[in-house]
């Protein structure tokens, strides 16, 4: 099983894997199967209070009890008429049980696609003692486990479940068709898929009903009774399934009904009408009703721990790390000389943002390089084992942000050309070195207040994170200085920006960013030469010149416009650890996921995109600094860990 936590961007969101049977059916209330699944339930109504009762193995629907079903064992209707054709033989007549099966029949048992073990992580118990799992909680409000059909491995597991229903299938056709050539095939011990997967379904469905609950089970499910009736053909199939879809509809939350009734129906009309098919189909769908309800109160359990576990995550980590350490797992050199290094490096150049952290701005300083763009890819520290999916999201957003804005300003000088070429007073300008002078200055400072004429006419401005119309993902904010009657310029900027925004997110997944830049360069310069007036003569260079601006980080204009923009985060982030550092475990995760929630309907513009990612860096950063300020970076030797389980 997998783990795959998303890094808290403005659009991905973490969610946690495990294997699957089969798709459920497409119903108004069904979210487990897809991909891009979120919480039903808004993440501000679970920080309402910190001292919630510790969850139980109780259903969503909290059912009582059981419904005293009748066991489906007591009937003794036959539903196959081929099933009197060959009985077993009497126990005293039966050959020696076969040791071993036919070269042609794959080694038993074959497991099913999801059994208690395959589930196991879902227990309560395996929840609270995951590190990674209780480290990921304090970041997404949406974290929660749904089935892993992803990538590569995904495949396998569906081909491994196609595997085990074709051989269902199989064996029940044999069964039916040719019981001596079954009895020779696979003897008469239960270890053939059938009795296989029934005792898979009880053990899972014990997982899901209270202790007082379970002798019913016992009797309503006694796989060795059922099986020695289905050998003499008076299995009741029928009865079986009715009594199944009881006890799931008492247990399951409300939006499982009809997936459950789905089950029943395949069952019940694969039995009537002797169809192998619909049988098969309604176990594979009964499969996935079993995993679909452990995933719900696994779901439901960290939402009703998540305060507690979240205000525990310093001393849960500490002491966990503090065990890998003392134990040798955990080599930590290399980030005390990290911090070392960036300690002795800032000290002589303390800046007043840096002042502005306190006791950890020479962290903070080293932290927001890691995330820079042109940063030499190293490995990080070990002290980010947990966060380092977060901190490459992070420094990949960086890196989208900052090109994005050197597109703009590639835009701005190129509409200006095409201005002065349309208007006829001059020759027609080449798009030269002279021609971006002004963007492309390393030494050149960008000010929001100069005239006209030097700024950037429509370039994207980031609010104040003081003023009152601020928000992590505002909408576009122009320059003060704008008159009104460049209301059309303004929105021909913002729609450049939304079509470069949208050719971003259609580049090929899975590339490294450079890549993904790369490949995608030519349709960005060609986007942004449409809107201007610039000749067609310009544009192989503009090409060329926007691929080397965009693909590497060497530019002077990359250079310029990172600077710009890291000075801008440090600010912002100077803001929000103040804020964030004498909050509570519980108050830090409410304050730093709450309003990115509440605006991921609102990411049009790159005005938010700092202010977002210093929201970010701070929330994991101020976690980062209580666990590892001093088991790694100051006053390790007096740091003791409470030993005690």
């Amino acid at each position: 099983m997998v783990a795959e936590q998303g890094t808290g961007g403005p659009v991905e969101r973490s969610r946690r894997n495990l294997s699957t049977s089969a798709p459920c059916p497409n119903t108004d209330g069904e979210s487990i199967p897809e991909a891009d699944v979120q919480m039903q339930q808004p993440a501000q109504d679970e920080q309402k209070t910190t001292t919630q009762a510790q969850p139980s193995q109780e259903s969503p629907r909290r059912c009582e009890s059981a419904p005293r079903a009748s066991s489906p064992g007591t009937a003794l209707s036959p539903r196959e008429n081929n099933s009197r054709a060959s009985t077993p033989q009497p126990e005293a007549t039966k050959p020696p049980r076969k040791s071993s099966h036919s070269s042609s029949v794959p080694a038993y048992p074959i497991e099913p696609p999801v059994t208690r073990a395959t589930l196991s992580e879902l227990d309560v118990t395996k929840i609270i003692h995951n590190p990674k799992l209780r480290h990921d909680i304090n970041f997404d409000p949406e974290l929660h486990f749904r089935p892993n059909l992803d990538g590569e491995k995904g495949r396998k597991k569906q081909d491994r479940a196609n595997q085990f229903w074709r051989s269902l299938k199989k064996e029940l056709t044999m069964f039916i068709a040719d019981r001596p050539s079954f009895y020779a095939t696979y003897g008469y011990a239960d270890d053939w898929t059938l009795p296989t997967l029934l005792k898979a379904v009880k053990e899972i469905i014990q997982t899901l009903v209270p202790q007082r609950d379970r002798h019913f089970l016992d009797e309503g499910l006694n796989v060795e009774l059922l099986m020695q009736q289905f050998h003499k053909g008076i299995a009741d199939l029928e009865k079986l399934a009715q009594w199944l879809s009881q006890i799931l509809k008492s247990h399951c939350a409300p939006m499982r009904d009809d997936w459950v009734d789905a089950m029943y129906n395949q069952l019940s009309s694969g039995n009537k009408n002797s169809d192998l098919d619909e049988l098969v189909n309604g176990m594979r769908s009964l499969l996935s009703v079993l995993e679909a309800m452990k995933l719900d109160v696994a779901n439901h359990q960290i939402r009703c721990l998540r305060p507690v576990l979240i205000e525990d995550t310093i001393h849960f980590e500490q002491k966990f790390f503090f065990k890998k350490i003392s134990s040798r797992k955990l080599d930590i050199s290399a980030a005390k000389h990290w911090y070392k290094e960036a300690d002795a490096k800032h000290a002589d150049s303390i800046t007043n943002s840096t002042l502005n952290f306190g006791e950890t701005g020479v962290f903070f300083e080293a932290l927001s390089r890691l995330i820079l763009p042109s940063s030499p890819e190293k490995r990080l520290p070990s002290t980010f084992l947990f966060d380092e999916e977060r901190i490459h999201k992070l420094r990949s957003d960086m890196l989208d942000a900052i090109n994005l804005e050197v597109c703009m300003r590639m835009y701005e000088d190129l509409e200006r050309i095409g201005r002065i070429n349309a208007s006829g007073l001059f020759s027609a300008p080449t798009l030269d070195d002279d021609a971006l002078r002004r963007s492309t200055s390393p030494s050149s400072e960008f000010n929001f207040n100069t005239p006209l004429e030097t700024s950037r006419p429509s370039s994207l401005n980031l609010s104040n994170a003081g003023s009152a119309a601020s928000s992590p993902r505002s909408s576009l904010n122009m320059p003060a200085y704008v008159a009104p009657e460049n209301s059309e310029s303004k929105n021909k900027t913002r729609n450049l920006y939304n079509s470069l925004v949208a050719l971003l997110q259609s580049a090929t997944p899975g590339l490294r960013q450079s890549a993904r830049w790369q490949s995608i360069s030519s349709s960005i310069a060609l986007q942004i030469f449409r809107y201007t007036k610039a000749p067609s003569s310009m544009l192989s260079t503009f090409e060329e010149k926007l691929a080397a601006n965009v693909c590497g980080t060497d530019s002077p204009l990359y250079k310029e416009v990172e600077k710009s923009f890291h000075t801008r985060l440090m600010a912002e982030l100077s803001a929000r650890v103040r804020e964030y550092r004498s909050l509570s475990g519980v108050g830090l995760f409410s304050a730093a996921t709450s309003n990115r929630t509440q605006s991921r309907d609102h990411v049009d513009q790159d005005d938010g995109v700092v202010e977002d990612i210093a929201v970010r860096l701070a929330h994991l950063g101020v976690l980062h600094w209580r666990v590892w300020s001093q088991l790694a970076y100051v006053d390790e030797d007096s740091m003791v860990v409470d030993s005690q389980n």
